[in-house]
């Protein structure tokens, strides 16, 4: 079983910035991209940023410049630095991990959620 573990959601103000973790625990073989996603009130769930195994990176149009990500392969640990958070950032943040087992097979594991809360 995979199992993924988040942290670092909160309140903020606007301007201010949240580091977001997710780890990967249990049996794999390999890890392959790793997502954030966020979903806020009434909206649909978006992806936010990407990063693949070997460190390329893909973001929203709405968080270049002010959101990166990044990993620690060694940890399985994909981060989210936010920065210049506004309060359209407000939303459950949400990290997807895709690996592979021992088996062979593919696997794609979702985060239960941290809130980010950035007030005005």
């Amino acid at each position: 079983q995979v199992q993924l573990v988040e942290s670092g959601g909160g309140l903020v103000q606007t301007g201010g910035s949240l580091r977001l973790s997710c780890a990967a625990s249990g049996r794999f073989r390999s890890i392959g991209d790793m997502d954030w996603y966020r979903q806020a009130p009434g909206k649909q769930r978006e992806l936010v940023a990407t990063i693949t195994r070997y460190g390329g990176t893909t973001y929203a149009d709405s968080v270049k410049g002010r959101f990166t990500i990044s990993r620690d392969n060694a940890k399985n640990t994909v981060y989210l630095q936010m920065n210049n958070l506004k309060p359209e950032d407000t939303a459950v943040y949400y990290c997807k991990v895709q690996g592979a087992d021992w088996y062979g097979s593919s696997f794609v594991r979702w985060g239960s959620g941290t809130q980010v809360t950035v007030s005005s």
